[in-house]
């Protein structure tokens, strides 16, 4: 199979790249995330200029319609540069719910001000006892004239600090843990019974408690349609988590060249540490974990590419695999690095945090695990019958 990359996705990787590399560094990201909203509007102005935030939409709607290897691209290099703006939560999740909704053309405005730079937005979906089961919502949306009235709380709303506008998760029907019966809203975030409590996650990241207390929303503003939520959901977090594991690849390369790099300066007994046998294990132990996380990214965007019968259990595999390589990778690097590892001055340690963030993401590597082995089981059965 080839995997080498098109003249466009090359030049689009390469813009990426210069921009983390040139004008993305470590200390300008320090001062992004020190400030008060956690994010840089010009930043993402330049963004947009630059085309990454029309990326994965649809040509129809404004975007360039890109396909997984053209995100994964904008992904790895994303890592790398260890981007702290919301891509993920505003534009690959909240825009990527408006996006591929059945009455998309009601969000056409949305969308375009979305790619434009000029809006921001977040999913709020998360619920106390929630964990990682998507569809465990206790927050209601009751009919009540030409609208809802939702009513509820939602945590660690990504980027719901600094949203406009909101799609929530709320039960419309049915039982508290049932994916039937869920439905999406769009909301504004500055609608009256709306109050956020923001706050910054480890990997530098900004996140909010939201609490809606009678919050009334228009029956235009249904984000696809009443109580078939789950498969509009569940197809946005499948792309969501493809992206993150690009981005967790990049992190990895990015943490496997650093090590290698400081192990051949750094010194202990009048030598370089990268000359001693069991540390050059370690690291090559650290570019295998890589070189096989990577290999499965690239199976699995080609076969969503391909829309491959086996894309859905590629998807879980690779969470599986990305969440055990970067904790082995990350480990490795910080004890590579010995105690600066983990200052706040040295990169590494963010880099490893925003790992630790993307592998609890949708649910850690363990729980992904049984549910790969769920998914191989039901399809043993189905083709056993």
């Amino acid at each position: 199979m080839d995997f080498d990359l098109t003249n466009e996705q090359q030049m689009l990787k390469e813009s990426v790249a210069r921009y983390t590399q040139g004008e993305y560094d470590f200390e300008t990201r320090r001062k992004v995330i020190e400030s008060e909203s956690g994010i840089s509007t010009e930043v993402w102005s330049q963004f947009s200029e630059l085309g990454w935030l029309a990326v994965p939409f649809p040509e129809a709607q404004g975007g360039l319609g890109g396909s997984a290897v053209d995100l994964m691209v904008v992904m790895e290099e994303f890592g790398k540069g260890l981007v702290t703006e919301p891509y993920i939560p505003s534009a690959l999740m909240f825009g990527g719910l408006l996006s591929q909704s059945a009455n998309s053309a009601n969000f056409s405005e949305i969308i375009e001000r979305l790619i434009g730079g000029c809006l921001q937005g977040a999913f709020a979906f998360l619920e106390r006892q929630s964990r990682y089961e998507l569809f465990d919502v206790k927050t209601t949306a009751i009919s009540e004239g030409n609208g809802f009235i939702i009513n509820g709380e939602k945590t660690v709303v990504f980027n719901g600090g600094n949203a406009d506008k909101l799609v929530v998760l709320a039960r419309t029907d049915g039982g508290q843990a049932a994916p039937a019966g869920t439905s999406l809203f769009l909301v504004d975030a500055k609608a009256q019974g709306i109050t956020r409590e923001r706050y910054q996650l480890m990997d530098g990241q900004r996140a909010a408690h939201i609490n809606f207390d009678d919050v009334f929303v228009s029956a235009n503003d249904v984000v696809g349609n009443v109580g078939q939520a789950a498969l509009l959901v569940e197809k946005m977090v499948n792309s969501v988590t493809v992206a993150m594991c690009a981005e967790a690849v990049g992190i990895m390369e990015k943490l496997y060249t650093t090590t290698v790099e400081y192990a051949k300066i750094r010194e202990q007994f009048g030598v370089a540490i990268g000359s001693f046998q069991s540390l050059q294990h370690r690291m090559a132990d650290m570019f295998i974990e890589y070189e096989q996380a990577k290999s499965l990214l690239f199976r699995t965007v080609c076969s969503i590419d391909e829309e491959g019968d086996d894309t859905d259990r590629n998807i879980l595999a690779l969470k599986v695999m990305i969440g055990r390589a970067g904790r082995k990778i990350g480990g490795e690097a910080i004890q590579l690095h010995g105690g600066m590892g983990v200052t706040d001055e040295l990169d590494v340690g963010h880099y490893v945090k925003r790992l630790m963030t993307i592998n609890t993401t949708f649910g850690d590597a363990d729980h992904t695990q049984k549910k790969f082995a769920d998914l191989l089981l039901e399809r043993y059965q189905v083709e056993s019958i």
